[in-house]
């Protein structure tokens, strides 16, 4: 396993993934994979649906602390908000993450029409992915990506949500064989 962290971000990653299935949190090679996409591409202004624990979210706001951005990751359960805002705190990535916690669609739908991002990861609820890709499309930059988690180990619930991105003539969309699936999608136009 490659060490990308100090000691005790590798050592509360370590921790989590103890209990990766009880928190549905993506793979190790999954949260690499985001961390390299976000360094690469220099993005600066990134939306996560779907917090849990905060593992996914150590691995964007690493990044984003990198390029200079920053990270607003939404939260139903509150347990869950509480334990994420813990971890990002002992990782020394508090100061680049806004946690919002409530329901993603009523979220999102409040967000300010001038607000704009340039990366979106959505690991939550499979059956609103649709409605997350539409209420995310207006804000998302051309040249931005949305992920998607888990669309091959939940594929028939998030299948309406490939087909649509797919067929999309603003997108180029491909999945990629990850641990559960990811869907990578670019904004081209």
């Amino acid at each position: 396993m490659t060490k990308y962290f100090d000691k005790t971000t590798e050592n509360i990653l370590e921790e989590l993934e103890k209990t990766q299935k009880n928190f549905w949190n993506i793979s190790r090679v999954t949260g690499e994979f985001l961390y390299t996409l976000i360094k690469s591409a220099n993005c600066k202004n990134a939306l996560e649906i779907g917090t849990s624990n905060g593992y996914s979210g150590i691995w964007l706001g690493k990044a984003l602390k990198e390029t200079g951005g920053h990270l607003t990751t939404i939260e139903f359960w509150e347990k869950r908000f509480s334990i994420a805002a813990k971890n990002f705190k002992e990782c020394g990535i508090d100061d680049v993450i806004s946690i919002v916690q409530g329901s993603a669609c009523e979220v999102l739908k409040d967000l300010p029409e001038d607000y704009k991002i340039d990366f979106a990861f959505i690991d939550a609820n499979k059956k609103e992915y649709i409605e997350y890709f539409n209420l995310i499309h207006p804000h998302l930059n051309t040249g931005g990506f949305i992920c998607c988690d888990n669309v091959l180990s939940h594929k028939e619930k998030t299948q309406s949500f490939i087909d649509s991105i797919n067929k999309h003539p603003d997108y180029e969309n491909v999945v990629l064989n990850l641990p559960a699936g990811l869907s990578l999608g670019r904004k081209i136009r």
